[in-house]
């Protein structure tokens, strides 16, 4: 092989082939992102439920189906990030081991609403009845929609069950007994009552 012959695989190569650039890329990428994000399934903060937590019962459940069909994760995070602006305002820090149970969590920045994650407690069933019927009751400046149709439908109890088993699945820890009981648990409830379940369930492991 002469001095000047050129490598197959030369610099020169990569930078002139859109589709080879493209692939190295990406495969650098996927490398990075997997050493970044594979260790956390192994770090116990991350994946261990810390004390006191347990799943949530089934008109919580349904309650959280119904925040996440009605988008209010658009509005409102449920990740008190730690910095100090933020926990004067809400209260301790998030941690992982709290939501450990949640299939898909909840994290994100997006607050046009204010963070919901130590709702919990806060506020009074009936408090959170009059702001689910009509907001600017209870918080005038507020611009958050109305969701008066919550009080007259009915909590679904044909797919909760279901719900609890595919969670189980993934590991959260519903056992049968909690599975057979659950559509009684929702029987004569309300798709409101099933969310201010879940909001008044947000966060109160933490002070």
């Amino acid at each position: 092989m002469s001095d000047n012959a050129v490598p197959t695989f030369s610099h020169e190569k990569i930078e002139t082939s859109n589709f080879l650039l493209i692939v190295l890329i990406l495969l650098v990428v996927a490398i990075g992102g997997l050493v970044e994000i594979v260790p956390l399934f192994f770090q116990k903060s991350t994946t261990e439920p810390i004390a006191g937590l347990k799943p949530y019962t089934a008109l919580q459940l349904a309650g959280r189906d119904i925040y996440q069909r009605e988008g209010c994760y658009n509005c409102h995070s449920q990740m008190i990030r730690p910095f100090r602006a933020e926990t004067l305002r809400y209260g301790h820090y998030s941690v992982a081991g709290e939501f450990v149970y949640d299939h898909p969590f909840q994290w994100g920045s997006k607050r046009t609403g204010p963070d919901l994650h130590r709702v919990g407690g806060r506020y009074s069933d009936e408090w959170h009845r009059i702001h689910l019927h009509n907001p600017r009751d209870v918080v005038p400046e507020s611009n958050m929609p109305a969701y008066p149709w919550l009080e007259q439908n009915a909590a679904d109890a044909s797919t909760i069950s279901a719900h609890m088993r595919a969670l189980r699945v993934v590991g959260v820890p519903y056992t049968d007994d909690e599975i057979a009981k659950a559509p009684a648990e929702l029987k004569g409830k309300t798709e409101q009552d099933a969310l201010i379940a879940y909001l008044q369930s947000l966060g109160r492991l933490l002070k």
